[in-house]
């Protein structure tokens, strides 16, 4: 094999590699023999087929297989010999290859940088820390007393409002030509006035209805209602309104917080106050690790590779697009927006490559059995699906390792913060929060973040309501 260096330019490397023909030849023959042990041809025992007979049967075939076997060996072989780390696939094209020729290829390939990892020992870090109060634990009970409120019928005649929960039968129609489309009827649906829940103007036209009453809503569906028959077009729903509810305050006593499987108040606030405590701890940690990855970002400025930036910023534009979308934001991103997820990438593939480094340095791995409870932690996720996750992760490697980076990364943090000055600064809740969406503000979300896994789609059987605009999703 002969290797020839044709060009290089930063972390640019391209090479030629040259394999001889006789030993093509040879490899071809090997492969053939092997073959023939098992080949059954007329007059002939297995094993006992002539080379050139089965050369001419099954040896361009048998070509085809080594031309793979030969430049994924002999291109692993070049970047050895050439002291060359691939940061991306290298990219390879065949120049020359044919019965009794030399194989000739071109083999591209951006290297990882040498990374001189400046010193990170006896770093100087604040960390702010919070403790549940009795405000905030007062507040987040209110949310779950809110979320698992009751209601009652109307015992009144009067009219339906907003917040009024209205029980109806509906079934809707297109009106250019009054047909029905799949799902646009229902019977007896709970439908809380003011959700938002329906598509702009359904909900509006049933406040101030009574029971008893047939209503007929003109709407216009959204363009980016997701079923294209009807985006962007008008339809009439027949609804009538079987009964009007309100919702029930919730009493925060004995009998609600055993309701939650808790055995008292004090129980319910005690739970509440512990798992405040942790979030607080999270959000405190999350400052921390930013204040850290600025400062080893400052002390490090080398040049990274091209094609790792792309990807990065691939993902990172593909994530940042989902958040958009979700939060029925602009489809596209403004040139401004651009260049900071561009920054944001380069940002991301360089402290990438500092922890790495210093990961190596210092033998940090992440085990079998860290992986395997992260596994099982996304596992929980999704009840009654768990077998689907455990396949999906066994079967999808990029997706294990998707798991396994931010497991590393936060090892690596952690050994940092071991050799750090850490001092911590107390700070109330409410506080605590102002500055982590400071801090996130500042691009945490987006640099710092680990990047979720993509998990396997939720077999889930909902009852499709097509005046429903799609939910939003929350964090």
């Amino acid at each position: 094999m002969q290797v020839k260096q044709l060009k290089q330019d930063g972390l640019l490397h391209e090479l030629e590699v040259t394999v001889k023909a006789s030993e093509i030849d040879t490899r071809v023959d090997s492969r053939l023999k092997e073959v023939g042990k098992t080949i059954r041809i007329p007059g002939f025992r297995p094993g006992k087929v002539p080379l050139p007979l089965l050369k001419q049967k099954y040896g361009r075939a048998i070509m085809g297989e080594v031309l793979e076997i030969a430049v994924n060996e002999s291109s692993q072989k070049a970047l050895e010999d050439k002291g060359l780390q691939p940061a991306m696939q290298p990219k390879i094209e065949v120049k020359s290859f044919d019965e009794g020729q030399d194989l000739t290829f071109t083999l591209s390939v951006e290297v990882l940088p040498k990374v001189e990892v400046a010193d990170y020992k006896g770093m100087k870090l604040e960390k702010p820390v919070a403790k549940a109060d009795d405000k905030s634990i007062d507040e987040a009970i209110g949310r779950i007393a809110s979320s698992r409120r009751s209601s009652k019928p109307v015992e009144s005649a009067r009219g339906s409002k907003k917040g009024d929960i209205v029980v109806i039968d509906f079934k809707g129609r297109a009106a250019s030509d009054n047909v029905e489309h799949p799902g646009m009827a229902a019977q007896g649906h709970h439908l809380e006035l003011g959700s938002g829940r329906f598509i702009p103007g359904f909900e509006d036209q049933l406040i101030g209805k009574k029971a008893g009453a047939d209503v007929e809503v003109k709407v216009s569906f959204p363009e980016e209602y997701p079923v294209p028959a009807l985006a962007g077009q008008d339809a009439i729903f027949d609804v009538t309104i079987h009964e009007i509810r309100e919702l029930a305050e919730t009493e925060i006593d004995d009998e609600f917080a055993q309701s939650l499987g808790l055995q008292d108040v004090a129980s319910l606030r005690k739970a509440v106050e512990e798992q405040i405590n942790r979030e607080l701890d999270q959000q405190s940690r999350l400052i921390l690790k930013k204040k850290l990855l600025d400062k080893l970002d400052s002390a490090h400025d080398f040049e990274i590779p091209e094609g790792m930036k792309k990807q990065e910023l691939e993902n990172i534009t593909r994530q940042v697009m989902m958040d958009h979308n979700e939060r029925g934001g602009e489809a596209e991103l403004t040139d401004d927006e651009k260049d900071e997820l561009k920054v944001i990438a380069e940002r991301r593939v360089r402290l990438g490559l500092v922890l790495a480094e210093i990961g190596k340095d210092n033998k940090i791995r992440v085990s079998d059995q860290e992986l395997q409870k992260a596994v099982i932690t996304e596992a929980q996720k999704y009840p009654g699906q768990e077998k689907r996750v455990f396949d999906y992760f066994s079967k999808n490697r990029h997706a294990l390792e998707g798991l396994r980076a931010p497991i590393y990364e936060d090892k690596v943090v952690d050994f940092i913060l071991e050799l750090s000055e850490v001092s911590t600064r107390e700070v109330t809740p409410a506080q605590l929060v102002e500055e982590e969406e400071k801090t996130l503000a500042e691009g945490i979300e987006k640099s710092e973040k680990p990047a979720k896994a993509k998990k396997p789609a939720k077999a889930e059987d909902k009852e499709k309501k097509p005046a429903a605009k799609k939910k939003k999703a929350s964090e």
